[in-house]
């Protein structure tokens, strides 16, 4: 190889390793959620003295029903947007005596609703036929 089409296949492949550096920042990054979903006006409901069936309509289904401790219901909220690094978490557990709650923890719940993925297209957007 002739020492011009050296420099020529160097610069070539300098430019490409810098083009590759620039676009490494460009990846997309989806939304992960996962969990319950923790609406602070919903949580803010929860009471002393609440029935199981009155906590799992309300907040639904546990995301972990401990099989060693059949007294205690975790739901967990977890959400991460693509590029921000720290996910953002909720948590709530709530512990039952008698078949009642007895007493309840909160960790990070929001005010209102929680940060979420965006809203899916309305329907009209997508023709049909």
């Amino acid at each position: 190889m002739r020492p011009a089409h050296f420099v020529s296949a160097l610069r070539l492949a300098a430019a490409l390793a810098a083009v590759s550096a620039l676009l490494a920042g460009c990846v997309y990054r989806m939304d992960i959620q996962q969990g319950n979903y923790l609406d602070g006006h919903t949580v803010r409901q929860l009471k002393v003295g609440m029935t199981r069936v009155q906590v799992r309509y309300l907040l639904g289904t546990p995301m972990i029903e401990d099989t060693f401790d059949t007294n205690r219901w975790d739901y967990v909220y977890y959400f991460k947007r693509g590029y921000v690094e720290r996910p953002i978490e909720s948590r709530v557990t709530v512990f039952f005596h008698s078949g009642k709650v007895s007493h309840f923890a909160l960790y990070n719940i929001p005010k209102g609703q929680p940060i979420a993925p965006g809203l899916l297209p309305s329907a009209k957007k997508f023709p049909v036929g």
